[in-house]
């Protein structure tokens, strides 16, 4: 496990770090409908998705960093899509064999560095939305839970409700806990034809997370986004 150097976040910043049990959990859907929340309630909120695959350079929209910059009520394309998501590979893989697929290489250090300017340079609410799930590896020995615990910002496990979640949500758990990161919340969001309940899936996970609070989250669910964007203020210092 590579070491990145640990270090607290600027007092004046309100971020954090949107991760998940894995891809296709609903990350991005999370973290733009906390940016519309955030927003609605007049705050400064950026959102940024610092590392994608799977991007098509001819098509910018179609992208997870579209969504955020959608809303944020920003334009979208190449250029803006570049200034929140600078390491951008082409393939729908993990970052590391997407990246060596082109010839090139994450530098875990210059990313973590880049993060930590934007946070201090950002004076109110800043999401940074990971990639895939906790222990998706960034390169040989780097996965982005060692991103996360080098930003030393509060975590966001965001969980869906197939056949096989809640296992993963407890190994992500695990994962996060082994590294010292104790969720700030975890969000079960409800999965598009998943045969799971959303209240069999709360009721099977509450019992194993200990305080950690648990949100559920239904298809466009608006309120549960505006009650979570709520939390967050109420508990950031």
């Amino acid at each position: 496990m590579t070491h990145l150097e640990t270090r607290a976040r600027p007092m004046n910043s309100r971020a954090y770090f949107i991760t998940a049990t894995g891809t296709d959990s609903g990350k991005t859907y999370v973290a733009a409908g906390l940016l519309r929340a955030l927003q609605a309630r007049g705050r400064a909120v950026r959102g940024l998705k610092p590392v994608m695959s799977g991007y098509d350079a001819a098509h910018p929209e179609a992208c997870d960093a579209a969504a955020l910059l959608a809303a944020q009520g920003l334009p979208v394309n190449a250029e803006t899509v570049a200034a929140i998501s600078p390491w951008r590979y082409a393939a729908p893989l993990s970052p590391d064999r997407a990246a060596a697929l082109e010839g090139r290489r994450i530098d875990v250090a210059a990313l973590t560095d880049w993060c930590r300017q934007q946070i201090a340079a950002h004076q109110d609410v800043l999401l940074i939305e990971g990639i895939g799930g906790v222990m998706v590896p960034l390169d040989e020995t780097t996965t982005v839970r060692e991103w996360m615990a080098a930003l030393g910002l509060p975590v966001i496990l965001v969980a869906g409700t197939y056949l096989g979640a809640l296992s993963h949500t407890l190994t992500a758990l695990a994962a996060l806990r082994e590294a010292g990161l104790l969720p700030a919340a975890i969000v079960v969001n409800e999965c598009n034809g998943a045969g799971v309940s959303l209240s069999d899936s709360l009721a099977s996970l509450a019992p194993h997370v200990g305080t950690i609070p648990l949100f559920a989250l239904g298809r466009d669910d608006a309120a549960g986004l505006q009650t979570l964007a709520d939390f967050l203020l109420e508990t950031t210092p």
